[in-house]
């Protein structure tokens, strides 16, 4: 039966701890010849441009023997009225599986309820959860554990703090958020997440939330799509800064963290982002190790 991974609450808390453990393992070297998806074409389809999650995915498909296929919406006939189910029925008989990179999160469980193959969110607005994979390899890494790690994330309560939330249920991670009000991560997500036992607060405060963090997060104030609200974002979100002064108030060997890209001296400055508590760039080339994982288990 086919599985898609639309969202962390698609895998068990085994399947994550699994998950994490082949991405040590693959990123270590271990059967770095092996080929277990050879023969399979994996889709790319992409709404939104992409650096770390077009690259990552495109290398780690054929690093695991399969074939990569760009695909870019304004090339499908999507862009000249074919419907999302249309479409994802027919290249359900081409491909082994999709990834797919875009906005309306219903878009992608549209496609996934009409396709025969695995569906795979590389992000959409409400979740990102290849990001909060790679992070908590990340943490794992440098912390060597997760569970009762103090993450601390700062910020917009957007799709890459709702993923977290996730993550936090999974991973036994305590996991703080410090967002202005109006701005906090979904509802919806937050509440089941606190329901099934998970770990996660809310702060309006960012300096009473970093006080003795493990990990300091944060992202862009203005995501894809929201450059017209710049200008009011800036004004909302500007004591919510990573910089030295916050930083000081974590534990002496906390990490600093970032999803990328990072928009320098708005949400974190570049004194702190290129410091060496900074982990931003494993952070980043554990994108590629933890989807290869997942890949590996999600496509048979």
């Amino acid at each position: 039966m086919k599985r898609d991974f639309l969202t962390l609450q698609d895998i068990s808390s085994d399947e994550f701890a699994a998950i994490i453990k082949r991405a040590s393992e693959l990123k270590s070297g271990k059967d770095a010849h092996a080929c277990p998806l050879m023969g399979k074409s994996i889709g790319l389809l992409f709404d939104k441009t992409s650096t770390r999650t077009r690259i990552s995915f495109q290398t780690g498909i054929y690093q695991l023997g399969a074939q990569p296929i760009y695909i870019n919406s304004k090339e499908l006939q999507l862009g000249r009225g074919e419907t999302v189910e249309d479409t994802a029925k027919v290249i359900s008989r081409y491909l082994h599986g999709i990834v797919i990179r875009t906005f309306a999160h219903s878009t992608i469980e549209k496609l996934a309820s009409n396709s025969s193959i695995p569906i795979v969110n590389g992000l959409t607005d409400l979740h990102h959860p290849c990001q909060a994979l790679a992070d908590m390899l990340t943490i794992w890494e440098q912390k060597g554990t997760l569970k009762d790690v103090r993450l601390v994330y700062v910020g917009d309560g957007n799709n890459v703090a709702n993923s977290l939330i996730e993550a936090a249920l999974h991973t036994g991670v305590d996991l703080a958020i410090a967002c202005p009000r109006g701005y906090e991560p979904d509802r919806n997500i937050f509440q089941n997440v606190k329901d099934n036992g998970g770990n996660v607060q809310l702060y309006i405060d960012p300096e009473e939330a970093v006080k003795d963090a493990d990990v300091i997060y944060t992202d862009v104030w203005i995501s894809m799509g929201q450059e017209r609200e710049t200008e009011r974002r800036r004004q909302i979100f500007k004591k919510y800064q990573v910089n030295k002064e916050l930083l000081s108030l974590a534990k002496p060997d906390a990490i600093v963290m970032h999803c990328l890209p990072a928009h320098r001296e708005e949400e974190i400055t570049s004194e702190v982002l290129d410091s060496p508590q900074s982990v931003v760039i494993d952070q980043a080339e554990n994108r590629l190790h933890t989807q290869k994982a997942m890949l590996e288990m999600l496509i048979r």
